[in-house]
This record gives structure tokens, C-alpha cells and sequence, in this order.
């Protein structure tokens, strides 16, 4: 993309209405504009990245055998009312009639579908286990959203569902989940930390969310500074393998690791005392198991292996898709602006020509550009006629992991400069190892 020809809104002020780093620099980078309180247009470069993130995530949940489908943003009132969290689920749930005097809702999360839509087609045993997902906006009625994308109103979120015969099965799903949410972060440059937490609305007694720590993060956590020392990292996990799954369970939730809502002194106090933290942490995902609590109240039942009606086992696994644009930027960036992680960059790499109309950096900035698209990899090509600081500060801003800098002076010796975002190194090389040197920090991205 050319730059000269892309919209990016780039502010130089930081808004007086962002309060934390994600919001300020999501809206001076022209990612996001503010719609309405708490809901947000995705402006082109915002939108990348938002696209790129929803990738990882289809693709991580496919690798586990997770089936993907779409459901719709508005629901009835009556499968609520037949689960009886109409009336409990409070204020945040956007409730509306429509023409026909039906009652409706904006959607916060899908069991009830789900539920609805697995009773009404699945009968027997043999067709579990089974595990459906979808991305798709919700929207909560946040009494007062702050923090940019990190708690608005409407927000993009992944949901996953599993159904299954008994309760191991279930446990098996969520501790199948649990891997996949670990490589999903991974994967987005983050360490996301399970920590047992409180269900709230959704219910159940086990579940975990997973946090990344961040001064700015809404919970306060507790946690034995061990579990920041372990990863996932390339295994090779076969997500049918139960004791594999288990045991990965195992390694990542066996260290204390609480959210203020469940945290316990007396257990912390077992930690040794050179290992005890507490932080902030932003949740970007949560899984839950809670039994047979949706299919109980909608009758979902299949036949059992003995030929009697059983209901099914659930749980309900979610990640913050759009959140996870904030806490990438809280996670990563420094006092110039955003550094994305190679994995969910907006643009593999920037390209900034030092002498805008002069023949020889134009074609050298022009056979760059091409040569990388035709590699797989996509460049901004900043090929406006404005001064050199403006373009630095606008490629630090916007965060691309690697610049490419072409200037008159390196041409006359055949090089042009890399520079890495994260490190600020800047090393002199042939245009043909810079292509090189890229193809190869991003082949396990691509």
C-alpha cells in the first residue's frame, strides 16, 4: 500500500478523553474514531490489524477441531427467559421491541442460541463431541466505557461452545481449549496467564480467564512469579489426546495464579515468599465448564449409549478479539508509539524514501516494494513528498515491526538501512538482504 493513497488519519495531539496508553495511541494512529460512547468506526490500519488478530484466532480454533458458523447479533427474549437469565442478567443486556411486538435483545454472549440450535439437531451420542464457534460483535451496556476498545459497548469476540456425552468429556474440551488459547497468544506476541477466576453471569464452578499484565489492567492479580517463566512454545499438542491436554492443564494452573475475585491469603501464603506478586492484569479470554446448567433448562438431551435421554455437558470459551487490540499496544510500545509483534503487524514492513522525485531512490523504493509483494510480504510504502523526521515519526507511531529507509547516499554504495522498531538497531545491507533477511523473520508468520 502506498501511502500517499491509503487513508490514515495520524493525529499529533493525543485526545483529552484517552485515558491509557492503548486508547491514546489507537486514535493518534488513526486505527479507531469514536462513534458513539463506547463504539467505535475501525479506520483502515485499525481494521488490519483487528482482521489479522480474527485470523489467528479461526486458525488456532481449527487446528483444535472446533467447527466455525455465524450467529446472528439480535436474539429472542424467550430462549432467554427459558434459561431464566432474562430478567438476571441486569442493565448491561440492550432489550427492544420490535415492529411486531416481539421481544428482543442485543446479543452479549450465545448460549441459549447455541443451545438451541444443538437441541433441535443433534439426537444422539454419537454425533458428540462436539464444538462450535463463531466471531461475532456483542454488545453490553456498560454504565460507563472508558479505556477505549478495552471496555466499550459493542465489541468483537470469539465464542466457542462445547456439548459432550459426560463431564470428562467436557473437561477434556476445556482443558482443549486452555492449549489452544495458550498458542493463540503466543502466537500474538503475548503471555496470557491462566488464573482461576469467578464465572459471574455465565455460571459454573470452573473456569479461568487469561491475562496479560499491564499496569493499566482493569483486575488486580496474584500470582507465584514462576508461572511467568513457562510456555507453550512449538510442542506439537494432539488436541485428541487427553492426558497430553490434561497434563498441559496441569503445568500452567498449578502455580497460584487468582484474580482478586478469588483470590485466597491463606493459599498465597504457601508461596515462597521471594515469589509472591501481585499486578494488574487486562483479561483477554475466558473458558468456562458448567455442566448440564443450559441444557437442563432447554431440554437439550441426546440418547445415551443405554438408550436413555441424557443432557448435555457444556462449557463456553471466549476471547476478546477487539480487546486484544488494546492489550497488544499496553503490552508493546514505547514513548514514540505502537511496536507490533511480527504475528499480528498491520504491514510487514515500512518503506520510507528520504528523496521523494529523484529517479534513483524512487526506483529503488519501487523494485523494494514490488519484490516483497512478491514474497507474500505487504509494505507501506511511504512515498509522500514530506520531510524525513515526519515519516520516521509517523512509521514509529504506527508500529511496523521493520522500516526499510532509502536515501541517495546508501544508494550510491548499493545499500539501504533495516531498522527494527522494537530495538531501534539499524544495520546497512544490499536491498536483496533486506527482502531476505524479512522473508525469513516472517516465515513462521505467514
Amino acid at each position: 500500500m502506498r501511502l500517499s493513497r491509503y487513508f490514515l488519519p495520524v493525529l499529533k495531539e493525543t485526545p483529552s478523553e484517552a485515558q491509557i496508553v492503548s486508547h491514546r495511541l489507537m486514535l493518534r494512529a488513526g486505527m479507531i474514531k469514536q462513534s458513539a460512547a463506547g463504539i467505535y468506526s475501525w479506520l483502515p490500519l485499525g481494521y488490519r490489524v483487528l482482521k489479522r488478530i480474527e485470523q489467528i484466532v479461526h486458525e488456532e480454533q481449527q487446528r483444535a477441531g472446533h467447527i466455525p458458523m455465524l450467529m446472528p447479533t439480535l436474539q429472542s427474549a424467550d430462549l432467554w427467559r427459558e434459561s431464566g437469565r432474562y430478567d438476571a442478567y441486569g442493565p448491561e443486556m440492550l432489550r427492544f421491541t420490535d415492529r411486531q411486538d416481539r421481544e428482543m435483545l442485543y446479543g452479549p454472549t450465545n448460549e441459549e442460541l447455541i443451545t438451541d440450535i444443538v437441541r433441535s439437531n443433534v439426537a444422539s451420542y454419537k454425533d458428540l463431541p462436539l464444538t462450535l464457534y463463531h466471531i461475532q460483535w456483542k454488545f453490553r451496556d456498560e454504565m460507563r466505557p472508558r479505556f477505549g476498545v478495552m471496555r466499550g459497548r459493542e465489541f468483537l469476540m470469539k465464542d466457542g461452545y462445547n456439548f459432550d456425552l459426560t463431564r470428562a468429556d467436557a473437561m477434556h474440551a476445556y482443558n482443549r481449549h486452555l492449549v489452544s488459547y495458550l498458542r493463540t497468544y503466543e502466537r500474538m506476541g503475548l503471555q496470557a496467564i491462566p488464573m482461576r477466576a469467578d464465572s459471574g453471569p455465565i455460571g459454573g464452578d470452573d473456569t479461568h480467564e487469561f491475562l496479560v499484565l499491564a499496569d493499566t489492567g482493569e483486575s488486580e492479580v496474584f500470582y507465584d512469579s514462576n508461572v511467568t517463566e513457562i510456555s507453550l512454545g512449538q510442542r506439537d499438542i494432539d488436541y485428541d489426546d487427553v492426558g497430553q491436554c490434561a497434563k498441559v492443564m496441569e503445568e500452567f494452573t498449578t502455580l497460584y495464579a487468582r484474580t482478586d475475585e478469588t483470590h485466597d491469603e491463606a493459599e498465597f501464603a504457601k508461596v515462597p515468599e521471594d515469589r509472591r506478586r501481585s499486578a494488574r492484569g487486562i483479561e483477554v479470554g475466558q473458558i468456562f465448564y458448567f455442566g448440564t446448567k443450559y441444557s437442563d433448562a432447554l431440554g437439550a438431551r441426546v440418547q445415551g449409549p443405554d438408550g436413555k435421554p441424557t443432557a448435555l455437558h457444556m462449557g463456553s470459551h471466549g476471547i476478546g478479539v477487539s480487546r486484544l487490540v488494546g492489550a497488544i499496544i499496553e503490552a508493546s510500545h514505547d514513548d514514540k508509539g505502537i511496536i507490533w509483534p511480527e504475528g499480528v503487524t498491520p504491514f510487514h514492513v515500512g518503506i520510507v524514501n528520504l528523496k521523494q522525485d529523484d529517479p534513483a531512490t524512487d526506483s529503488a523504493c519501487e523494485g523494494i516494494y514490488k519484490e516483497l509483494e512478491s514474497q507474500g510480504l505487504t509494505a507501506l510504502y511511504d512515498d509522500r513528498k514530506d520531510r524525513a523526521g515526519a515519516k520516521f515519526a509517523t512509521m514509529d507511531l504506527i508500529g511496523l515491526p521493520w522500516r526499510i529507509t532509502v536515501g541517495p547516499r546508501g544508494l550510491a554504495n548499493g545499500l539501504v538501512e533495516l531498522t527494527s522498531r522494537r530495538t531501534g538497531e539499524t544495520e546497512e545491507v544490499t536491498p536483496q538482504a533486506a527482502i531476505a533477511r524479512l522473508k525469513d523473520i516472517y516465515a513462521p508468520h505467514l
